[in-house]
């Protein structure tokens, strides 16, 4: 007794706890006052970086400090894959004792660099990939829902003979693993029943539309662009001896893992002097004039569905 799917309430994402950090900016330098690691203290106002004066002492840490902005005091800036490097030079200057011309040290210039990541997680907390909430998880494995649908270029679903109707097969992922459509068979019948007395299978074999060679019409898959998503063209036909212009479109289809090649039981073909696939893999259409059966195929559905079109309607010119 089959029932229609409900449909899944889509859950609504988690509040993820969020911060935003904006980046330090690094503007000071501190460089201690025993510079030449001699035991003697220099004076604050014997060294500058680049030309500008220290601005602080931390007398207790015995060192002297610089804020300035990294991009002054003379810098250059050069730049890695992953870092910025800024460097300038620390100039300790002499001068002679009060009235003489004597010194006991010489200046020095010291060069010094500051690195600087050039990417941060500005992230609170980065993200698990893996984790999954319950309810999706079990809306992903309990639940897959098809949809079968005209792409209608007239209103009221109104073809004559010879026209191309556009169909789209596709499937709603939800939190699966990626999955692929594909058609098995397809039948048109005039009343809302498949075992209807009058029938027309026009796809057969697990996905090879028959009436494209047997009746060189132009029905055809198009090629597969989402794998989620399947399109064929059906040229529009009447049943002969059939007592009303509506035809019903009645389809099986599957879906399975998107990372499995395609093969006899799961294909989308079209014949073209020569069945063609239509993700490339021609090669699994070849059993389309014989018979495609279990053998031919190792993929084990996730879903199988009996879908059922809007019922169009067919005339004569």
């Amino acid at each position: 007794d089959w029932r229609f799917p409900i449909f899944p309430e889509v859950q609504s994402e988690l509040a993820v706890g969020f911060q935003l950090r904006q980046p330090v900016t690094p503007s000071s330098v501190a460089v201690k006052k025993d510079l030449f690691s001699n035991g003697q203290l220099i004076q604050p106002y014997r060294l500058s970086r680049g030309g500008y004066p220290v601005v602080d002492e931390d007398s207790a840490s015995r060192v002297l400090i610089f804020e300035y902005e990294l991009q002054n005091c003379n810098s250059v800036l050069m730049m890695t894959e992953d870092e910025l490097v800024y460097t300038f030079a620390l100039t300790y200057t002499t001068e002679a004792f009060a009235g003489t011309p004597i010194t006991c040290a010489e200046g020095a210039v010291v060069g010094v660099q500051c690195l600087c990541q050039r990417f941060y997680n500005a992230s609170s907390n980065a993200l698990k990939s893996t984790w999954v909430p319950y309810a999706s998880t079990e809306v992903g494995e309990e639940v897959l829902l098809f949809s079968l649908k005209l792409m209608m270029g007239l209103p009221a679903n109104l073809y004559f003979l010879g026209d191309t109707i556009n169909i789209e097969v596709s499937v709603m992922v939800y939190n699966h693993v990626p999955l692929c459509v594909f058609v098995d068979s397809c039948v048109a019948t005039q009343v809302p029943d498949v075992n209807a007395l009058l029938r027309y299978s026009f796809i057969e074999n697990h996905g090879c539309p028959v009436d494209a060679k047997s009746m060189a019409s132009s029905s055809r898959f198009m090629p597969q662009t989402q794998e989620d998503k399947i399109r064929f063209q059906l040229e529009a036909f009447m049943v002969q001896g059939g007592y009303s212009p509506s035809i019903y479109i009645t389809c099986i289809v599957k879906a399975t893992l998107a990372s499995a090649p395609s093969d006899a039981l799961r294909k989308s073909c079209s014949f073209s002097n020569g069945w063609l696939a239509a993700d490339g893999n021609h090669q699994a259409c070849g059993c389309c004039d014989s018979t495609c059966g279990p053998d031919g195929g190792n993929v084990v559905p996730f879903g199988v569905l009996f879908l059922l079109a809007s019922p169009i309607r067919t005339y004569r010119l």
